[in-house]
Parts: C-alpha cells; sequence; structure tokens
C-alpha cells in the first residue's frame, strides 16, 4: 500500500507542533504530580517515539528527503530541548546539564543549517543512539513514578540520565570529527 511521500516529513512537524503542547502541560499546575502531569509525559512519550515511525516509513517506502533528514533532528531537538528545560525550570533537574545538553544540540543545529548548501547533516548512529538515551531518560524523569514506586525511582532516573549526558556530549564529538575528516579528505581531493 502506497502512503502519501509527504507522511513521514508531515509526522516530524507534528512532532514540532506537539513541543509547546507538552511544554505547557508540564509547567501548566507547576509540576504538580497531577493529571496534567501525567498528560505531558504521555505527550513526551508518543511524540517521541513518532521518530522512529517517521524514518521507518520513509526508508520503507524510499520516500526520504533532503527535507526529513534535517528536520527529523530539529524536531527531536525541540521535543527534548523542551523537556530538559521544563525539568530545570521545575528544579527537577539541574541547570548545568540542560545547559550542556542545548549547546550540543543548537550547535548541531546551527551547523547542519551552515553546510545545508553543500551537503545535508544527516543523523548518524551515535547521534540515534544519543536521542534514543535522551528520550528514555526525559520519559522517566517526566513520568511522576515516585508516586507509585517510591523514591528509589529517582536512582534509576539519575543513572538513564547521566547515559543521556554521556552519549549527548560523545556524539556531539563524533559529528565534529566525522566534519572535520570529510573536509580534509575534500581539501586533499581538490
Amino acid at each position: 500500500m502506497a502512503i502519501p511521500r509527504q507522511l513521514p516529513n508531515a509526522i516530524t512537524i507534528v512532532r514540532i507542533l506537539c513541543a509547546p503542547v507538552f511544554l505547557w502541560m508540564l509547567l501548566a499546575d507547576g509540576g504538580a504530580d497531577g493529571a496534567l502531569r501525567w498528560w505531558a509525559a504521555v505527550l513526551f512519550i508518543v511524540a517521541i517515539a513518532t521518530d522512529g515511525i517517521d524514518g521507518y516509513l520513509a526508508r520503507k517506502h524510499d520516500i526520504v528527503t533532503d527535507l526529513g533528514k534535517l528536520l527529523d533532528p530539529i524536531a527531536d531537538k525541540v521535543l527534548t530541548g523542551f523537556a530538559f528545560i521544563g525539568l530545570s525550570i521545575l528544579g527537577e533537574l539541574p541547570w548545568w546539564i540542560t545547559i550542556i545538553v542545548l549547546i550540543r544540540e543548537i550547535g548541531i543545529t546551527v551547523y547542519r543549517f551552515m553546510v545545508v548548501s553543500d551537503h545535508v547533516l544527516a543523523a548518524a548512529w551515535m547521534g540515534k543512539l544519543k536521542t534514543l538515551a535522551q528520550g528514555l531518560a526525559l520519559s522517566f524523569a517526566l513520568l511522576p513514578l515516585w508516586t507509585l514506586v517510591g523514591d528509589w525511582i529517582f536512582w534509576v532516573n539519575g543513572g538513564l540520565m547521566t547515559i543521556a549526558v554521556i552519549l549527548t556530549i560523545a556524539s556531539g564529538i563524533d559529528y565534529i570529527v566525522t566534519e572535520m575528516r570529510a573536509a580534509g579528505a575534500k581539501r586533499r581531493d581538490a
């Protein structure tokens, strides 16, 4: 069955549009552990899960586009960035973690736009692993599971967030090294 050519990109755009709604839901009641917090977490989880869906559809139906390669990582960064910022506003995540993550994410995004006329910088395997780790860590941090299972869940959240931050830094370094090698090879070939 054929799907509309723009469906994967439409899913990506919906993910971007979900981000401010999610942030409003998270902050609306001051981060209380009530219904809005649960709904914000569910919206985040559903939205971040669409990252795999749009990519799968694009590859399966051979409708991968340069726009999709550009928008998909931006959608992830907007959604996860809003989650990091929201958790820091609520005092549940240290600002230094959010700042490190945002510097990496904004830096790679700005670089993507700088080189877009030369080539599209698609997400690398480590960047995809980073997004998965961030999505998992943020999902656990957003869900008020402590109300159900107790405070020990904070240890799990801390471990997942540590892995996510390490992968965020490592994937940023990987992008820089890969691009520097490619630029060097291009100069040698010229």
